[in-house]
């Protein structure tokens, strides 16, 4: 049925053949027809046979270690063309960091495990995804457009502009902007979450002793490396935090995938090792595998705590660190 359904709309314009629904005072809108955008699906689940909400505790886990596997190949391949985009020296891994791979490894997977539990009995079962689902929700971002389009520009000219644009705006705001913005907030309450976590571990001596200093026995950071926490710690910090962020942004179950799966890549790529002009995580903000690199040398071990997708909260309470302020602060040495 979902797909005769998205068949019958695909290619047709928002603001064409467009419905009305009738409310507030009889007055009408028109709404547009249901022509879903190419990233959803018009079914039960994303991939058949596959819940959504086993997707949700899947994505993650395999997102980090395929992410992972790339920065490993890179490792193991030997291209000297890569050097010049290394951070530390390929043999820096093994003779500066205090934590083997195997102990690494075992962390990692303890935490996938631990946050595996938690999300299942946390991620509820997806709602019903049906044609109906999605027109009744729709009205309801209809009503709530008009109510706002009318309070801010009045009955009469409110009246025009949902009659000219009303089913173009309530398509783009259904699908896009509710969902986009919802996302944005998640990420910024992960952000909000780890950086004061985070700094806590470092300002109390005995969480840094007990917990976070798991973390930091790895000097010089690569990219399986990323979760290597102290199993409480990335249950707090990594897993809770998650969860936190899925629920106050109100998060979809499709939504949720794309968040936990997005959270492991760029934390990954935060630990990966290179500073990679052509990167898209790299070039998402300045929270780079280089300014996280700085927070795990001693030098910059009480600055950069912000993780993982940008650095708004190290700019604003002024623990942001940078190359330039290292050798400024070098220099600065050397003169007295």
């Amino acid at each position: 049925m979902f797909d005769s359904f998205h068949d019958l709309f695909a290619g047709v314009n928002p603001t064409a053949n467009s419905t009305c629904a009738s409310f507030l005072n009889g007055d009408n809108i028109c709404l547009p027809p249901l022509k879903v955008p190419f990233y959803f699906a018009m079914r039960q689940n994303t991939f058949d046979g596959v819940p959504d909400n086993i997707l949700a505790l899947a994505a993650p886990v395999v997102a980090y270690w395929s992410m992972s596997l790339i920065f490993f190949c890179l490792d193991m391949s030997g291209w000297t063309w890569l050097d010049k985009y290394r951070i530390h020296e390929s043999d820096e891994v093994t003779s500066r960091n205090n934590a083997t791979r195997l102990h690494v490894l075992r962390a990692v997977i303890i935490q996938h495990i631990l946050q595996t539990i938690l999300g299942y009995y946390w991620v509820s079962d997806p709602p019903i995804v049906s044609p109906s689902k999605c027109t009744t929700e729709m009205e309801v971002v209809g009503r709530t457009l008009v109510r706002l389009v009318r309070w801010m520009v009045g009955p009469a000219a409110g009246n025009y502009f949902l009659e000219l644009r009303g089913a173009d705006v309530t398509y783009w705001t259904y699908w896009w902007g509710i969902p986009a913005a919802q996302l944005l907030f998640s990420l910024f309450i992960v952000d909000t979450w780890q950086y004061f976590l985070h700094r806590w571990l470092h300002l109390n001596k005995f969480l840094y002793k007990h917990l976070h200093s798991v973390h930091h026995r790895l000097y010089v950071p690569y990219a399986f490396g990323a979760l290597y926490n102290h199993p409480l710690e990335g249950f707090l910090v990594d897993s809770v935090g998650a969860v936190v962020a899925e629920t106050v942004a109100n998060l979809s179950v499709r939504q949720t995938i794309f968040l936990f799966a997005f959270s492991s890549m760029k934390t990954v790529d935060d630990h990966c090792g290179y500073s990679l002009p052509f990167d898209p995580f790299q070039m998402l903000s300045g929270n780079t595998a280089d300014y996280h690199d700085i927070h795990h040398q001693v030098i910059g071990i009480k600055s950069n705590f912000s993780q993982p997708f940008f650095i708004h909260w190290d700019v604003i309470l002024g623990t942001r660190m940078t190359r330039k302020d290292i050798e400024e602060r070098k220099q600065k040495l050397k003169i007295t």
